[in-house]
């Protein structure tokens, strides 16, 4: 079975990775810096690279104290859950009949195989995309690249132009490439609600024998 460790050993192992930690630990000495230094790579090991079904592609952490925690979209069960992640329920509610739930923390669904990736995986307090230039997105621009090299079937969801600009990374002749525009309040109304996307996505698993994923929390 290959693991995360496997397939980003060799990035891992690079110069340009071992700068990039050393330039976020600094950061994190520094200044208030999200999510917590021990959950950056926590939608990596709730959901291990052979139990990916769907990949959840976010742009950066929130960067509001106490919101992140490390899964893209998602906040802290104790936190008021933000707009683009209420019209994310609310979608999926129309879609699927799901409860909207009453907190906004998706540990749930990365246990049960969704990756929920931002291509930058810190941030700093009130300073949006602040850590955009340090080099995450090389190192989670590979990460899209081994899930296309994947030999089992993946939905990926690209939300917005950001995310929909990772699209030349996948293979979709193998693998559901899903777009729409972003869930946020400015964009959502565009193509996002009524997208149902949750109901392609189980579809297009259950054709692939890979079994549909329960969005209930």
């Amino acid at each position: 079975m290959r693991t995360w460790k496997d397939a980003l050993r060799h990035v891992k192992q690079s110069e340009s990775f071992q700068t990039l930690l050393e330039t976020v630990s600094r950061r994190y000495r520094r200044t208030a810096v999200y999510p917590p230094k021990d959950e950056i790579f926590k939608a990596f090991e709730l959901t291990p690279l052979e139990n990916v079904k769907i990949v959840i592609l976010g742009q950066d952490p929130y960067h509001q104290k106490h919101q992140a925690n490390g899964l893209a979209f998602s906040v802290r069960k104790s936190v008021r859950i933000p707009p683009s992640l209420k019209n994310i329920f609310k979608e999926l509610s129309d879609d699927l009949g799901v409860p909207i739930p009453s907190h906004g923390d998706l540990t749930g669904w990365a246990e049960r195989g969704v990756l929920l990736l931002n291509t930058t995986l810190t941030v700093e307090d009130s300073l949006p995309a602040s850590h955009k230039s340090l080099g995450w997105e090389a190192f989670t621009d590979e990460v899209i690249r081994v899930l296309s090299e994947h030999e089992k079937p993946i939905v990926f969801m690209l939300w917005g132009n950001h995310a929909k600009s990772k699209e030349r990374l996948i293979d979709a002749s193998r693998h559901k490439v899903l777009k729409a525009s972003h869930p946020s309040p400015l964009g959502a109304h565009h193509s996002f609600f009524g997208c149902r996307h949750f109901s392609k996505a189980n579809a297009f698993l259950e054709s692939n024998g890979r079994g549909a994923v329960d969005f209930s929390l």
